[in-house]
């Protein structure tokens, strides 16, 4: 109980066997073509990111598209990224609206990586959530600057890893095979495998000075943000990260694990329309975005939104 206190085991969301990130988005988009929140022919790219793809071969946001009958003079395409994604997809694209012919981009982020978490890791079994996030991002008459920063240190990578299933490693009946390590946790190669101090000392070395100086570039002082919504790992690191930053736990949620389970990069925008979501009907609000996590890898948005025509959960039934 105690651990569970600490960490924010609760409530998490998993999809059924056979459901994959496509299925996820396209129900999402259909919901906001039949609820006229959003038309297909306005759709002049789709971004998705993802590291649960539904095949090695066609990238998923073809799939996505050729199921939604979508128009063919558009831009798909699929970013292997995490805990990270969610602000390096917003990048993509802000760069994608640079073009005259794009006026409306999909960033589409989902994760169905409670496939790849052995049933026996007690660490990482009861945190993992499954979840899409659909955002569209378009062009605003305003002035307005949106600053943000990217990082990556591949030389942790092996911190945050699926050993086998790749064509470094292919799956075999040996990578199937499960093996405990000295705290009592089954995995198989197949199996997500996280080495959780190396993830925890990173988080805690690199994040707090992204943040720094990203307020600095925007000349902006910590009071300034309204809300600091992060990538949600578990309750205790990110309680750890707002000591260390120097922000009050109310300025940065940490429920979304209890709720729903770690979704990698899609726990930012869960955490978005979870705690903010009525808010940004009416309200705008501004937000420093950080995600970090696999790769290794951290990146960060400093980002003014509200006003919003839509920002709820949507219940994905199969």
């Amino acid at each position: 109980m105690k651990l569970k206190l600490i960490m924010g085991y609760g409530k998490r969301r998993v999809v059924k066997e056979g459901t994959t990130a496509s299925d996820l988005c396209v129900f999402g988009l259909n919901y906001l073509f039949d609820n006229n929140y959003l038309k297909k022919d306005e759709i002049d790219a789709i971004i998705l990111v993802t590291q649960s793809p539904d095949h090695f071969v066609p990238s998923t946001s073809h799939i996505i598209q050729g199921k939604l009958d979508l128009k063919q003079d558009m831009v798909c395409m699929d970013i292997s990224q995490a805990c990270s994604g969610y602000p390096i997809g917003l990048n993509q694209a802000f760069m994608l609206l640079d073009q005259e012919e794009v006026n409306k981009v999909v960033v589409l982020n989902a994760e169905t990586m409670s496939y790849k978490v052995s049933l026996k890791d007690r660490g990482s079994r009861p945190l993992t959530g499954d979840a899409a996030s659909i955002t569209i991002v378009e062009n605003d008459s305003s002035d307005s600057v949106i600053y943000g920063s990217v990082h990556v240190d591949g030389k942790g990578a092996d911190a945050l890893i699926i050993p086998a299933g790749g064509f470094r490693m292919p799956s075999t009946a040996k990578t199937a095979k499960l093996e405990t390590d000295d705290s009592g946790n089954s995995r198989a190669l197949d199996h997500l495998v996280m080495k959780g101090d190396d993830v925890f000392n990173f988080v805690q070395k690199e994040v707090p000075p992204m943040v720094e100086n990203l307020l600095v570039k925007a000349k902006k002082e910590k009071d300034d943000i309204d809300y600091y919504m992060f990538h949600q790992p578990n309750k205790f690191m990110l309680k750890k990260l707002a000591d260390k930053i120097g922000i009050p736990y109310d300025k940065m949620p940490n429920n979304v694990v209890e709720n729903f389970g770690n979704a990698s990069g899609v726990t930012i925008p869960t955490n978005i329309t979870h705690n903010l979501g009525e808010k940004l009907l009416t309200d705008s609000f501004l937000l420093c975005l950080a995600g970090f996590g696999a790769g290794l890898s951290w990146a960060s948005l400093l980002i003014k939104m509200g006003n919003l025509d839509f920002c709820n959960t949507i219940e994905f039934k199969n």
